[in-house]
């Protein structure tokens, strides 16, 4: 497969790494998931993942942002534990909260953001959405399907991230959002016949392309968990890039 991202560890980059990273408020632990083989992305995922638990601001003597990370080789049942299918992986919020494919090129900026948003325990959702996810019954799952050149993927990826968070947050953990990079998952941009990015699949229905408002969103995620979402084809909700 064709290098498809670039993954810029410079000293610049990680000078604006640490210089966000230093508001962080309580610590966030990141779980990575990975294989010894057969997996491209691996290791430049671990290089980013380890890069921002380096340039995370320390706490008592330790790192705020704490990043763990899991062999396909060595560790099945933290696999099992967390649901996760493939290779590499970047979780939070016990799994519920997921780059599937390296989080790297414009997904970098979403990455950076969500870990700030966990830090400081806030979502950034508007309160009645709080109040909606709090009471959300059935399971969601949310996949946001980005490329590393997509300027918009992030803002989609964030929306449906902290959706998730939110919910796991309240102790509603009934919502997976999923952001699965194109070029390393070709299947699932197949399954859902991806033209451009973001596109937002939920509960196996593609319902949006481009960046959706929060309200139009939470519809959506509340017809899914009642088992009321159907075929419509999706929404043209904002910005996209072609794949």
């Amino acid at each position: 497969m064709a290098r498809y991202y670039v993954l810029d560890l410079s000293e610049d980059f990680r000078r604006e790494l640490r210089e966000t990273l230093a508001e962080m408020i309580k610590p966030v632990e990141a779980e990575v998931f990975l294989s010894r083989s057969g997996c491209e992305a691996c290791g430049d995922t671990l290089k980013l993942m380890k890069a921002m638990e380096e340039e995370s601001p320390e706490k008592d003597g330790e790192k705020l942002l704490k990043v763990r990370t899991f062999y396909r080789e060595d560790d099945q049942e933290a696999f099992r534990a967390r649901r996760v299918e493939r290779v590499p992986t970047v979780s939070f919020a016990d799994g519920m909260v997921r780059w599937t494919g390296i989080p790297a090129g414009e997904e970098i900026r979403a990455l950076v953001e969500v870990v700030m948003r966990l830090s400081e325990d806030e979502s950034g959702l508007e309160d009645s959405t709080k109040e909606q996810l709090r009471s959300l019954n059935g399971k969601v799952h949310i996949e946001t399907i980005v490329t590393p050149s997509c300027p918009y993927c992030p803002y989609a990826v964030l929306l449906a991230h902290m959706f998730a968070y939110e919910a796991w947050k309240q102790g509603n953990p009934v919502i997976l959002s999923e952001a699965v990079e194109a070029y390393e998952n070709p299947d699932i941009a197949d399954k859902y016949g991806v033209m451009s990015v973001p596109s937002i699949a939920i509960n196996g229905y593609l319902v949006f392309v481009g960046v959706p408002y929060e309200e139009d969103f939470l519809e959506y995620v509340k017809a899914a968990a009642e088992g009321r979402l159907t075929v419509r084809g999706p929404i043209q909700a904002g910005e996209s890039e072609s794949l």
